[in-house]
């Protein structure tokens, strides 16, 4: 292959802004990993003449549809859906299904170039790919959920498949709307398959699913204080968020012997200086997925408890910080508070929560900082597991998925050690996974010729 002269990091990062502007949350995506990669890459001219860096931050293609559906008063309405598929090197495209307000074609591409890493940590064969909805399924019955997600799928069908691309859930997309866009694909295709993950267990779902990305937020952190001769046990931790990932991380926690001082929603968030306990945990899943309740009633049910309206967490004094609520919710002002206030570890159990900024500040404190690419790639780990057992038409026990929960969880906090460690004992973890997660595709790129 011919040598090609080496275009700096500015330049690049240039012409990924002058091709898709005004989308903030994807450029900072691409500037956190390009930034630790261009390091990495500066004396491999294998990858440079292939532009594999510039073909990972260019999608595969952005599938973009009109859903039209009928609301309960018959009025017709009309939303914007996207399939992001980024990159298939390794594996079929992998990647949930957002709805929510906020969602657009940059949130999309950003979580779907962010999924190609992590997919690629995890060491099974997944691709990155991402897709939503700006459809907003809160205060909507679930006549009106049904018919969207039958909408949706209608458009979207033709577009995934076991060996193609395989959604899974995000951020509204729950249990209730995996089973309608199933039941949808199941009727149109007249065919069974692992089309989709986050099934419920009566219909090919996996065992630990709901649990893994929360649980693997905390494993990643307790890998991180390990290797530190660290422990969970005795630590106070603040959690942002109160949905699926936060109540497990939070459960997580709680069993290792640590105590939880906050959770979160939109509106703002609570803390229980008593600590929030696996019982307290329970009362909170129940307000969210049965009663889709608010966080502040968390007050009215237990004493001792505060509620900050328009808030965010990250001033109460901790040992531990897992941002599990959404994208960009840690700025770099919160970040020198935590820094300010004793933070010993962050592990991000949501997609960027910290800002380019923030992660600085934790850069050069020189905290334990797991990047959500790494320290929440359990939950598509479990879900790749999923899709192996109905390929097989099989089902494994919750005890065993734990177990490779676990072992994935410790192999991908290792492959960061591998690239992230300073030489001084300090272990620099986005650096880490940005390098490990890139190499595995670049390579797999490389083998492929130019496709």
């Amino acid at each position: 292959m011919a040598v090609t002269d080496h275009v700096d990091l500015d330049t690049f990062m240039a012409g990924v802004k002058k091709r898709n502007p005004g989308q903030t949350e994807f450029i900072q995506a691409v500037q956190e990993v390009a930034q630790d990669v261009y390091g990495f890459i500066d004396d491999k001219e294998e990858y440079h003449a292939a532009q594999i860096l510039r073909r990972i931050a260019e999608p595969d293609r952005v599938v973009s549809f009109r859903v039209c559906w009928e609301d309960d008063n018959h009025n017709i309405r009309v939303q914007r859906g996207w399939r992001v598929q980024n990159n298939n090197a390794i594996g079929p495209y992998k990647g949930g299904i957002r709805f929510h307000p906020s969602v657009t074609e940059s949130v999309l591409k950003f979580l779907a170039f962010e999924q190609t890493f992590k997919n690629s940590l995890t060491g099974l064969p997944m691709g990155g790919g991402k897709g939503g909805s700006n459809f907003n399924p809160r205060g909507k019955s679930d006549s009106e959920v049904m018919r969207f997600c039958q909408a949706f799928m209608t458009e979207l069908y033709r577009h995934i498949g076991p060996d193609t691309d395989v959604p899974a859930g995000d951020i509204g997309v729950g249990g209730r709307e995996i089973g309608y866009m199933f039941g949808q694909y199941k009727r149109i295709t007249n065919r069974w398959e692992g089309v989709l993950t986050g099934k419920a267990i009566e219909f090919g779902g996996s065992q630990m699913r709901p649990e893994a990305t929360g649980y693997g937020a905390v494993y990643f952190l307790q890998n991180m204080l390990k290797h530190k001769g660290e422990d969970v046990e005795g630590k106070t931790a603040v959690i942002s968020g109160s949905g699926n990932v936060a109540t497990h991380a939070a459960e997580k926690i709680t069993q290792l012997g640590g105590k939880v001082l906050t959770l979160s929603d939109s509106g703002g968030f609570i803390h229980d200086p008593d600590g929030i306990t696996q019982e307290k945990i329970d009362w909170i899943k129940h307000l969210k997925t049965v009663k889709r309740g608010r966080i502040s009633e968390y007050c009215d049910e237990f004493s001792g408890a505060s509620y900050h309206e328009g808030d965010r967490p990250w001033g109460v004094k901790c040992d531990l910080a897992l941002p599990c609520a959404t994208q960009n919710e840690l700025n770099e002002d919160e970040a020198k508070t935590l820094v300010e206030n004793g933070v010993q570890g962050v592990s991000e159990g949501a997609n960027m929560p910290t800002t380019l900024e923030g992660v600085h500040v934790f850069h050069d404190a020189k905290i334990m900082y797991g990047p959500g690419k790494a320290a929440n790639a359990g939950g598509v780990a479990v879900s790749g597991l999923e899709m192996s057992q109905n390929s097989e038409r099989i089902s494994w026990n919750q005890e065993r998925l734990g177990d490779m929960l676990t072992e994935l969880m410790e192999g991908i906090h290792d492959k960061c050690v591998e690239y992230g460690d300073d030489g001084t004992g300090h272990v620099d973890y986005v650096k880490g996974a940005n390098i490990a997660g890139f190499k595995k595709v670049a390579d797999a790129m490389l083998a492929f010729g130019v496709v």
